[in-house]
């Protein structure tokens, strides 16, 4: 381990500027403890308020509230961001200094030329390995509970009918049929919202172990006769073959559905097409697809990533960022994460990498500087 200064950290969280992001790196919570653990925090000043935190709010835990902000990047020893800041601004950042956020370097060029150009120790936190160890810091799962909670509050806005049964004096209405497509964390959050609304909701997955979550939440396991198990909790490529049958047999059952909301993705790939468009125009005039996967290309054929439209009377919603829509309880969630992660980087009050952490070794962007070896043996007595 190798600390970088013996002088109080400085941590900078600059507004996001992202359109529609109303999410924060930093709540009054976890600047209080980052304070106690010894830094010093400077926030933009109204960066926390589409999130429902005032300035006033921060100043009171001993956080700094600035106008100037590029002026506050470039004396952070660490930044901490929701979206990646633009590559303007990361040019305007400290030679060397860490960054922590949702950061996608490799999906613009010229982001990451930024990161490295300036030297940035990054931490995408997309990268974060899923281990026990890492939950308090995942911010894909934490992110996708509010996104899987909003994308079916949606899809009850979007649908002419009731979710529950109803029995009026006008005669009983049926509950709603809610198929949930993807069993990950927003899957699960969507089945959960639904079942809380009174639906008659399935789930599918082509991981089988997900049968029994799916069932503990009180929804049907919806088996089309094809898996796909992968590595550390993903599904894997299905075959041709496979990808045939499945289709075939979703194709038929979601003739009876009411509702789809579509969850499925695999980190850094587009999202899987599981429901065509000729599939849609089977459905039901009156259904509802809602596209949690359209920010990566969507699980629907017919799906226009940011609009709803209407195909054959069946309408089909791509809505974007939908945790930054719970921007209060996603910044809480999203700014615990971090504050657990940056820990990793605070010794005594300073700034110190361990590349014997996994967690730090993996989520690291370019890889560390040394090679873990290297790094052991420079943090080793010589003998």
């Amino acid at each position: 381990m190798a600390a970088a200064s013996d002088t109080p950290v400085t941590i900078g969280v600059p507004r996001e500027t992202a359109p529609g992001e109303r999410r924060v790196a930093l709540t009054p919570e976890t600047a209080r403890k980052l304070a106690t653990a010894g830094a010093r925090i400077r926030i933009e000043r109204g960066a926390g308020l589409a999130a429902g935190f005032t300035d006033e709010a921060y100043a009171e835990t001993g956080a700094e509230p600035v106008a100037d902000i590029a002026q506050a990047l470039e004396a952070a020893d660490i930044v901490l961001c929701v979206q990646p800041p633009a590559p303007a601004q990361l040019l305007r950042m400290r030679q060397g200094a860490v960054l922590i956020g949702l950061l996608a370097p490799e999906a613009e060029p010229e982001r990451a030329e930024a990161i490295r150009s300036r030297g940035l120790i990054a931490f995408p936190l997309e990268r974060l390995p899923r281990t026990t160890r890492a939950q308090a810091m995942d911010v894909l799962s934490s992110q996708a509970g509010m996104a899987g909670y909003k994308a079916m509050l949606v899809a009850a806005g979007l649908a002419p009918r009731f979710f529950p049964m109803l029995t009026t004096a006008a005669g009983t209405i049926r509950p709603s049929k809610v198929l949930v497509i993807g069993a990950g964390v927003a899957g699960l959050q969507a089945i959960a919202t639904a079942r809380r609304l009174g639906a008659q909701v399935e789930g599918f997955d082509v991981r089988p172990e997900t049968r029994e979550q799916i069932e503990s939440l009180g929804a049907r396991f919806l088996d089309l006769g094809v898996t796909a198990a992968g590595e550390g909790g993903y599904a894997r490529a299905l075959t041709d073959e496979e990808r045939a049958e499945q289709q075939r047999r979703l194709a038929e059952h979601l003739k009876g559905v009411d509702v789809v909301v579509t969850t499925a993705a695999v980190p850094g790939r587009a999202a899987p097409r599981i429901i065509t468009r000729a599939m849609v125009e089977g459905m039901k005039p009156g259904s509802v697809v809602v596209d949690l996967a359209a920010e990566s290309g969507g699980n629907c054929e017919a799906t226009r990533p940011g609009e709803t439209v209407e195909t054959g009377g069946v309408t089909v919603a791509g809505p974007l960022d939908l945790a930054s829509s719970g921007a209060v309880h996603a910044s809480e969630m999203y700014a615990r994460n971090l504050f657990n992660f940056t820990r990793l980087l605070l010794v005594d009050g300073a700034l110190a990498f361990d590349w014997e952490d996994e967690l730090l070794a993996k989520t690291v962007w370019p890889e560390p500087p040394v090679s873990l070896r290297e790094a052991a043996a420079a943090a080793s007595p010589v003998t």
